[in-house]
């Protein structure tokens, strides 16, 4: 039983560059120990609920610490049945599509 977390969280008050504080997440992110996927907008996360949750208040906490707007979209695919679904998901379009797709 398993969540996937989308979440992109972003300064508002640091310019039109912000990869700086981003990095930051993404270290947190890293150093979890969860499944995860990089993508141009955005982290997946997977694994439990509250423990994907905790990484997404770590990253908030960190990025507030020296931003003073911050924007935050989650999104929260929760299925009770399987696991392991952060490569799943792709592989089975590309069975049902009969071809490899481009994947981050």
């Amino acid at each position: 039983m398993s969540v996937l977390v989308e979440f992109s969280m972003t300064p508002l008050d640091k310019g039109p560059s912000v990869s700086r504080y981003v990095s930051r997440s993404i270290d947190i992110v890293d150093k979890s120990g969860l499944p995860y996927r990089l993508n141009a907008m955005g982290t997946i996360l997977e694994g439990q609920w509250q423990e994907c949750m905790d990484i997404v208040t770590r990253c908030y906490e960190r990025m507030s610490a020296d931003c003073e707007r911050i924007t935050c979209s989650i999104k929260v695919d929760y299925r009770r049945d399987h696991s392991g679904r952060l490569e799943a998901k792709a592989k089975r379009v590309e069975e049902i599509l009969g071809r490899p797709l481009k994947r981050e």
